[in-house]
């Protein structure tokens, strides 16, 4: 049994949950964009004072470890380092592509019933890039995490064999591009700290944990730096 702290920013979203023997206790979740900086340690100490406890008895931090938002991931991954850190606990790094098939599961046991199906979490990477790979539902990893330009004929040679769903904020703009019958499009799924419980519990009884001073996010790609439009000139 294990007390663990799940922090998820690798999107938009801004999550947090308290997790206890791989079930979850609390969670807390923000869609407010460009906010995980004033957010994160506010919905933290919520959490701890919904639980009536004190950070020091948690039992390891859990991280959501990319791709995703270049901000997101450095502000979480710091941000659980230095918990981690401070109260000498174990840091444990989860992909936010299996995060986000997790949380296509727990939405979704009634579709993924009817018949196997893999999972294909997108994460936006910008114009008709995404970040993604491939589960079955099982959620075993069948395909290595990659960028992807997405056009007509991504996954034709699998989709002619098997559906496959498509969720996560990357997969709403392939949605005109990918056209199949065995092409599903599922909505509203992000990335969740409270799609980190069970996960979570697994890596911490393994003992799978990161080395809390070299630990970096999974970025995939190097960060590239946009120039504002509106440019001001000095004097």
């Amino acid at each position: 049994m294990a007390k663990i702290l799940c922090l998820e920013t690798s999107t938009s979203v801004c999550s947090v949950a308290l997790t206890d023997n791989g079930k979850l206790l609390f969670s807390e979740v923000e869609h407010s964009a460009n906010s995980h900086s004033a957010l994160l340690t506010v919905l933290i100490e919520k959490i701890i004072k919904q639980a009536k406890m004190e950070m020091s008895q948690i039992d390891a931090v859990a991280v959501s470890s990319g791709p995703g938002s270049y901000t997101g991931l450095r502000i979480g991954v710091s941000t659980a380092k230095g918990i981690c850190y401070a109260l000498q606990k174990p840091l444990i790094a989860i992909t936010s592509l299996r995060i986000l098939a997790q949380q296509a599961i727990i939405l979704n046991k009634e579709l993924l019933k009817e018949g196997k199906m893999l999972l294909c979490p997108m994460i936006d990477a910008r114009r008709l890039e995404v970040f993604t790979a491939l589960f079955d539902d099982n959620l075993n990893q069948i395909e290595e995490i990659s960028a992807k330009i997405i056009n007509s004929t991504s996954f034709t040679s699998l989709l002619e064999k098997q559906k496959i769903a498509f969720f996560g904020d990357g997969a709403s703009k392939c949605k005109d591009i990918i056209q199949n019958k065995n092409a599903i499009f599922l909505e509203n799924i992000h990335p969740l700290a409270s799609a980190m419980a069970t996960i979570a519990e697994t890596l911490y009884h393994k003992n799978k944990f990161e080395d809390i001073a070299y630990f970096e996010p999974f970025y995939l790609k190097d960060f590239i730096a946009i120039a504002p439009k509106n440019k001001v000139l000095a004097n």
